[in-house]
């Protein structure tokens, strides 16, 4: 089937100005007393010594503006040297902020832990992130008392899973943390308060993430039952950006494939004409589940703006749920480019956009730095930048930047990405087909 010529295409443009207007606001010490490249370079490393040695300073409000600092200058540079040589005691400073500090330290310090991930990249140091970080994170997420804090650790969790996760059984784990929060495991006779609807936005756009990672193949079949049947009743609440986070997981649930671990009960059983008829039935409930969410997203691609509704927001809701509404009849995924400097960053699949989306928002303004600089997002979206360089000095590989580029684990995690991409263009292929039998069962 070819792609139609009126797909809409998306393009954004970001280039080397924009991440300059973002930094000039704000204009750290280090970039008010030095001049030339090198001394940046020294000093900026400085200055990040300095805020991990306020870390350990009993005063709390201390502890935040170092974390502060800390984030600005990783948005600002790729700071592989300081992670290599201070990697393990930032680590353990943020997991005591978590563990310890106020609802803002915990909030920094999550951003933090973040950046460390995606500065270190996949390997030994990411994957001892995630294997130290699980537990602090579970119980911060334990008290709801500041919405803020929970987003930031749910992105948190979400991103050194993203990055220092090896195996489906890591990954699926984080996504069942994540859906603890808005799901917890309580008693008999025990009320909780209904999550508000920040919180279930944040914990869909994070679980969401992180099953581009893995198809629905490598699922534990029990774990996900009914996620299609919760996600179509978010289509139907009052809260719009809640409606687009649903509408974004389910389009990538069809993408990825075994529909079926998500919807209907594993049955377990071993007699072979039973097993033919509980497949049968399950067919059936899936179509049926695909059937209603097509008229629920196909209502929403035109509903008119009510009382107090934002025309950016529902013009937003109507883009998103056309492009699903599309992928479920015809099978067309969104297309959007991205222009970084002077090269262009394309998205073809749901599971690229999703990535590409959370992964600009929890960057934020250092995004273009990072796409530009970062080997790891370049393995992620298969984007190669030119290389720039700055003017009369010719850029240095350290020893760190060598092993990262050059490592068995870099060509293994794109090596992987390729497999991924492949198993979902796959995947979707045979949903399309699937679905286009009637009554042939």
């Amino acid at each position: 089937m070819g792609k139609k010529s009126s797909q809409r295409k998306n393009v954004v443009m970001l280039d080397n100005d924009d991440t300059d207007s973002v930094s000039s606001s704000s204009t750290s010490p280090s970039e008010m007393i030095v001049s030339g490249a090198e001394e940046v370079h020294v000093d900026k490393e400085t200055l990040l010594d300095q805020c991990v040695d306020a870390l350990y300073e009993k005063r709390g409000s201390t502890r935040e503006k170092a974390l502060a600092s800390i984030i600005e200058t990783f948005n600002s540079d790729i700071q592989h040297e300081f992670v290599e040589k201070k990697f393990a005691t930032l680590l353990q400073q943020c997991l005591n902020s978590i563990k310890r500090g106020s609802s803002k330290e915990i909030t920094l310090a999550s951003h933090v832990l973040g950046l460390l991930a995606l500065t270190a990249g996949p390997g030994d140091k990411a994957h001892e992130m995630l294997e130290e970080s699980v537990s602090p994170i579970t119980e911060a997420l334990k008290s709801r008392s500041d919405a803020s804090k929970i987003f930031s650790l749910l992105e948190c969790l979400a991103i050194i899973t993203f990055v220092g996760g090896e195996e489906p059984e890591e990954t699926e784990k984080s996504m069942q943390l994540m859906w603890q929060v808005i799901h917890p495991k309580i008693g008999p006779n025990v009320a909780t308060a209904k999550p508000a609807p920040p919180m279930i936005t944040a914990m869909v756009s994070a679980w969401s993430f992180l099953l581009t990672t893995v198809g629905g193949s490598a699922l534990n079949p029990k774990s996900w039952q009914g996620s299609i049947s919760y996600f179509s009743t978010l289509l139907d609440k009052d809260d719009r950006a809640v409606r687009i986070a649903a509408g974004e997981a389910l389009a990538l649930i069809f993408e990825v494939g075994s529909l079926e671990k998500f919807s209907v009960e594993d049955k377990g059983s071993s007699d072979s004409s039973t097993g033919e008829a509980n497949k049968s039935k399950d067919i059936l409930h899936i179509q049926g589940l695909r059937a209603k969410v097509l008229n629920q997203v196909r209502s929403l691609s035109v509903e008119a703006g009510g009382k107090g509704s934002a025309k950016k927001d529902l013009n937003s809701q109507r883009n998103t749920f056309r492009d699903i509404l599309e992928f479920l009849e015809e099978g067309y995924t969104p297309e959007s480019s991205m222009k970084i400097g002077g090269d262009l960053l394309t998205t073809t699949t749901w599971c690229q956009q999703m990535q590409l989306n959370f992964l600009k928002h929890f960057i934020g303004g250092g995004f273009v730095k990072h796409m530009q600089e970062n080997e790891f997002l370049h393995t992620v979206f298969g984007f190669t930048p030119k290389k720039k360089m700055l003017s009369g000095i010719e850029h240095r590989i350290s020893g760190t930047e060598k092993r990262f580029y050059k490592s068995p684990n870099s060509v293994a995690n794109k090596a992987r990405t390729q497999f991924r991409n492949k198993q979902r263009m796959l995947s979707q292929d045979k949903n399309v087909g699937y679905y286009t039998e009637r009554n042939d069962i």
